[in-house]
């Protein structure tokens, strides 16, 4: 997410061609944005290819917009499942036609849409994203000084796990979020350890573990987030974010901003993709929404699909709305 904005998925589908494409852009070195498309459209078929981030709030984007685009529409939809730097590539190669929900990613923005212009603006998700270190709440009631950044040293000790090498424990998900959280350890001077869960599913059993013990825990978390409703949690004040003070990732020593999440399309696909084009760029749900549909991916363990269709079948009013 820039899950630096979380840099962030309880269900993944992942497809060999997807496996090639992240081995072929996870350098960043290569211009892939010539290179022909296993998934491009033939000529007259209504195809849509979605990319599907690797968090739970994605994939209930791409669930709906999915379900909306076959039933509505008359679109077949394939997903694509690709980490959220490698998916700009895949986007400009036409590899996908939409990314429904970005962090903020302004190396590509500007490589991409301003510079080469080979993919454009969706327009807002609706749904405004925010990454921070978490605690929960039981902790933070018990401990209310540890909502402020200076006095996560003093309870360092309580934090420590077998994981982080006699350091507090900073918890995160997956290795391929673009996080700012081990250099805002170093530059921040605390005596904390980054330590990677693997993925937001395994993030989410440990902290529900921890959560069920009692325990306390220092996490990057966002919001929003289904688990929220679960485990309530409380931010820690980091420095307060400012213009810029971010843009060297080994200099950050400030808040992640907040972010109004964004949709991007495929330069081509929106200027020819049609209805398909067009419902994608008014799609535009509430936080409310997406988590109603996150918690019963997630919580529930209900398919996407399923999912999807209970909450079209209680939104018309909504839904109605984005089609063309």
């Amino acid at each position: 997410m820039s899950r630096k904005r979380i840099t962030a998925a309880a269900v993944k589908r992942i497809t060999a061609a997807a496996a090639v494409l992240v081995l072929a852009t996870g350098c960043g070195a290569a211009d892939m944005t010539k290179q022909a498309s296993p998934f491009a459209n033939a000529q007259g078929a209504r195809t849509v290819t979605l990319s599907v981030q690797s968090w739970v709030g994605a994939q209930a984007n791409v669930a709906v917009a999915e379900y909306l685009l076959e039933h509505e529409l008359g679109y077949r939809v394939d997903t694509v499942q690709v980490d959220e730097v490698p998916a700009w590539d895949a986007l400009s190669q036409g590899r996908v036609d939409a990314i429904l929900e970005d962090w903020g990613h302004p190396e590509q923005e500007q490589r991409y849409v301003q510079d080469k212009k080979t993919i454009a603006a969706g327009g807002d998700l609706g749904v405004t994203g925010h990454i921070g270190w978490f605690v929960p709440t039981y902790f933070a009631k018990k401990h209310p000084d540890v909502t402020n950044w200076k006095n996560l040293d003093k309870y360092a000790d309580l934090l420590r796990t077998a994981e982080s090498g006699g350091k507090g424990q900073l918890l995160d998900g997956s290795p391929s979020y673009v996080t700012n959280d081990k250099a805002l350890v170093k530059n921040l001077d605390l005596d904390y350890q980054v330590v990677f869960a693997g993925s937001e599913a395994a993030q989410i059993t440990q902290m529900q573990q921890f959560a069920k013990e009692k325990k306390p825990f220092l996490s990057y978390w966002y919001t929003p987030q289904w688990l929220m409703e679960k485990v309530p949690m409380t931010e820690v004040k980091l420095p307060p974010y400012e213009e810029g003070c971010d843009a060297d990732p080994a200099k950050v020593d400030c808040a992640y901003p907040v972010t109004p999440l964004q949709k991007y399309l495929n330069a081509d696909f929106a200027k020819d993709g049609g209805k398909a084009a067009e419902f994608l760029r008014n799609f535009k749900w509430t936080t409310e929404d997406q988590n109603q549909v996150s918690l019963m991916i997630a919580e529930q363990k209900m398919r996407p699909e399923e999912a999807a269709k209970k909450w079209v079948d209680s939104h018309e009013s909504v839904w109605k709305a984005w089609l063309p």
